[in-house]
Parts: structure tokens; C-alpha cells; sequence
């Protein structure tokens, strides 16, 4: 089963041709050699010449039903998921004899969704993909109620649609690294400066939806190519690599930012008020200044927060109770119904012949969570247009206000073995600096880990090339190499 997504045809395409691989390697379709339980046949015409070795006449196989059937119905066991948290079992890679292995599932088809959005080179980051899911945009929960009355499903096959919880990022990154394996994919497109996956576009992206100036973005371009992470090698995802790493786009981009306001306002707690300080004593307002622009969005943050919260209690309420019998559902139908017509009814008069809808039903799906401007309906006024005078010395080009650059310890874990050092570090960070990883962390929908770990990332990668290093990599020990880094 692979979820649709309403894209243009080249997507579908994509997504199609890369189905097909998937029951072609997985031997369940396609193949001359399939995995057997109970025979059937199909007949198929050929597509291409690149299937030339698929015949019109195939013999194909299902798996039998029983009462060992593994699971398949969406499996995570990464705990938190961006959107809540999940309890499911995971599937096994390795199929039992005359059985299927790797078996597809409900977050494996978002995974391969994404995959093929990544191959057209779409503008839907996977955080955006996850966002859609859980607003509904993409059937995923209860799928199998929506189906027609025709493709009604009964018994063990329910079980493969019935997904009480929404993946993760991590785990359906994971999974989309399994997929391109057992699809044997070859390297993907290049991802250039005109892709939106690129750092650069990217980021303005995410500029925006922070509130943050403009002006920033040359800084984040000098990280981008400080880092060495403007490169075609680098952002290109290659399942065919030795050991193929599948990039976090997304929360590299929010990444790279954090690392610029580091530069410039070092988010210690203290010199990023100094400066917002200096800024309130220049007469031009279009200066930026940290603290008022943490004024502005930390409201507007804990309410879009509350907001989400409140959300997901109710979807938690939707679903937890699945003992509800049809016959109570059905009772239950009928007594809203009956209470609504009582409504409509008393206060008809005093209705509006054709009430506005409020815009939360209106409106279409946008990316971004917040709205700067001075417009009606925004979250509050935008900082995009201010620049960055207090943050660099006068008369000189690349001369910063801050002299210092703080980091935690950068060194790696033992590969397998590498876990998130958040929760034991995150005491000890500044409050500044932890509440633009939790900003950030909203805007995306992952965890503050999550974003922490990746900005631990641009910093191995930013100081290595621009610094000289001793193994611990830790901030007293930074010495700098001859020459502007900047």
C-alpha cells in the first residue's frame, strides 16, 4: 500500500516507479522468483525498457494469514515522536522461511513519499510531510475508515491501516535509509542552490518564519561555506555510498542559523543583552535587538504552544477509547445531531444569513507557523528589514562585537554507540541559547535534542576547517588558524 499524495505526475510517477522496485526486490511482485504462500496470477503489460526483464505474464504470491503473522501496521520504537508519543513494535528485517521480509507499513509509505519528494527535488522538507500527516492533509490515522464501502477490510488485514500514533522524524528518516537500500537506488539528483533543499534557500525559509533580519542571512552564508556545506558531495543523498547518510535538511538549516546568532551575540546570558543594550541607544529603530525581538516572539511561542497542546489532547481524545461499541457511536451520532438541530433551531433568528467561516477552516495549508507584519491577523510586527549595526565593530568589515565563540564539548561517540548528550548538558547551557533551540524546535516539530545534536554537527565541521583543534575539541583549547575565518 502506498499513500498517495496530491502532487503533480511527475511525483507520482517517481512514487510509482519506485513501488514497484520496492515489490520487485522485496520478491512480492514483479519478479520470476517470487516469495510463495498462496498462489495467484497476474497479468501485466510491460511499462519501459528499463523493465524489460518484467514478462506480461507473471506468476505472483501473497502471504497466508495466521495466528504468528508479524506485525505491519506502524512501527516505532524510538519513543517520543515529534507529534506525540509512540508504542508499537518494530518489524522484523529478516522474514522467516517461505515468508516475506521487510514488509511494508504505514510509516514506511511516508518514508517513501519522502524519498520521492527528494528525488523531483520538491519543496516539502520531511518536517513539512510530518506536519501535513498530523493535520490531517494526509489520511494516516484510522486510514482504513475512509476507505469505500467496496474496499472494506476485515480481521488481521485492519491491523495494517490502524495506526493510533504518528512516527517520528527520526524513525521515518531511518526508515526512508532502509528503503533506498532494499530498493538498490541509485545516487539521487544533485542538489543545487536552485533546490530548496539547499542551506541556502532554506534558511531564508526559516529566517522568516523566526522573525529574524535579513541581514543575518550574509552570516549564515559565511557558516554555509565556512563548513563546507555548500557542496554538491556534501547535500546530495547517495544510497549507493559505502555508508549513505541521508541529511536532516530542515533542522541542518535551523542549524546553521543558531550557529550564526552564536557569532554574533554568543547566547552566553550576557552578551547578547549587552548589545540589545547599545541597540536601545541608537536612534534608528531598524537596529536589531535581541531582547526585544525575544519579547515579541516568546508570547506569541507559548501561545501557538498552548494552542498545540490543546490539539493533541483532543486528537488523544478522539482515539483513545476504542472500545466504544458502533452501536454507542452510532447512539452517540444521533444524540449531537438531534442536539444540534435543537440549536439551530432556537437560535436561528439571531444568525447571520450566511456566517463567515473562521479562517482556521478556510484556509489552506501553509508551512509556515507563524505570520509576521503589519498586516491584520499577524503574530506580531516583523523584524525582517532591521539590520545588524550593534553587532559589528565600526570600520570593520568582518570585525564582530563578539571576540568570543562558546561551544559545549564536541567530541564524537564511539560509532553504534553514539546517543544524545542533551538531557545530561542541557542544565548547564545557557537559557538563552536554549530557548532558540526550543524555538526552533517548534517551528519544525522535533525535539530540542534533536536540533542541539545538529548544531553540534555545523560546529565540528565550521571550527575544523576554520580552527586548529586538539582531540577534546572543547572551547578552551580553540586556536585560530592565520587568516579571517569570516
Amino acid at each position: 500500500m502506498s499513500l498517495a499524495i496530491d502532487t503533480n505526475k511527475q511525483e507520482t510517477e517517481v512514487l510509482w516507479n519506485f513501488w514497484k522496485r520496492y515489490l520487485q526486490n522485496t520478491r512480492q511482485a514483479f519478479t520470476e522468483n517470487p516469495v510463495s504462500t498462496a498462489r495467484f496470477e497476474v497479468f501485466m503489460k510491460s511499462q519501459s525498457g528499463s523493465e524489460s526483464d518484467t514478462q506480461s505474464h507473471q506468476s505472483c504470491y501473497s502471504e497466508a494469514s495466521s495466528d504468528t503473522e508479524m506485525s505491519v501496521s506502524g512501527i516505532s520504537v524510538d519513543g517520543r515522536s515529534a507529534v506525540s508519543s509512540e508504542s508499537l513494535h518494530s518489524i522484523p528485517q529478516k522474514g522467516r522461511r517461505g515468508r516475506v521480509s521487510n514488509l511494508m507499513s504505514m510509516p514506511r509509505t511516508l518514508a517513501m513519499c519522502y524519498l520521492a519528494l527528494l528525488w523531483v527535488r520538491e519543496a516539502i522538507t520531511l518536517t513539512d510531510l510530518l506536519r501535513m500527516v498530523a493535520e490531517g492533509h494526509i489520511p494516516y490515522l484510522h486510514l482504513h475508515e475512509t476507505f469505500p464501502a467496496e474496499m472494506r477490510m476485515f480481521g488481521k488485514d485492519v491491523q495494517i491501516f490502524r495506526v493510533l500514533f504518528f512516527p517520528s522524524y527520526a524513525f521515518i528518516k531511518k526508515e526512508a535509509l532502509v528503503l533506498a537500500k532494499i530498493m538498490k537506488l541509485p545516487s539521487f539528483p544533485t542538489i543545487s542552490q536552485d533546490c530548496l533543499f539547499h542551506p541556502v534557500p532554506l534558511t531564508v525559509r526559516y529566517l522568516l518564519e523566526a522573525n529574524l533580519p535579513d541581514a543575518l542571512h550574509v552570516w549564515v552564508q559565511k557558516v554555509i561555506t565556512g563548513a563546507g556545506m555548500d557542496s554538491d558531495s556534501f547535500l546530495t543523498f547517495d544510497p549507493t555510498d559505502k555508508k549513505p547518510h541521508l541529511l536532516s535538511y530542515d533542522v541542518q538549516a535551523v542549524a546553521v542559523i543558531i550557529v550564526a546568532m552564536k557569532l554574533l551575540f554568543k547566547l552566553d546570558d550576557h552578551v547578547e543583552w549587552k548589545l540589545s543594550h547599545d541597540a536601545a541607544k541608537k536612534k534608528n529603530n531598524k537596529v536589531f535587538s535581541l531582547e526585544k525581538w525575544f519579547n515579541i516572539v516568546q508570547p506569541v511561542l507559548e501561545q501557538a504552544r498552548l494552542k498545540e497542546e490543546q490539539e493533541e489532547a483532543r486528537r488523544q481524545w478522539n482515539f483513545a477509547n476504542p472500545f466504544i461499541t458502533n452501536l454507542k457511536r452510532k447512539s452517540l451520532v444521533l444524540k449531537k445531531r438531534r442536539v444540534t438541530d435543537h440549536l439551530q433551531q432556537r437560535f436561528q433568528k439571531f444568525a447571520d444569513p450566511a456566517p463567515e467561516q473562521s479562517t482556521s477552516t478556510t484556509n489552506s495549508h501553509t508551512s509556515f507557523r507563524f505570520s509576521w507584519g503589519e498586516e491584520e491577523g499577524s503574530d506580531g510586527p516583523s523584524m525582517f528589514n532591521q539590520n545588524l549595526d550593534c553587532t559589528v565593530k565600526a570600520k570593520a568589515v568582518n570585525g564582530l562585537a563578539n571576540q568570543r565563540y562558546w561551544h559545549p564539548e564536541l567530541r564524537i561517540c564511539p560509532e553504534n554507540k553514539c546517543v544524545s548528550h542533551f538531557s545530561k548538558f542541557e542544565p548547564s547551557l545557557p537559557r538563552m541559547f536554549v530557548w532558540v533551540l526550543d524555538l526552533f524546535s517548534f517551528i519544525l516539530g522535533v525535539l530540542q535534542s534533536d536540533v542541539y545534536e545538529e548544531v553540534l554537527n555545523v560546529e565540528r565541521r565550521f571550527l575544523k576547517k576554520n580552527y586548529r583543534l586538539d582531540s577534546r575539541l572543547t572551547s578552551s583549547h580553540l586556536k585560530k588558524k592565520k587568516g579571517p575565518i569570516l
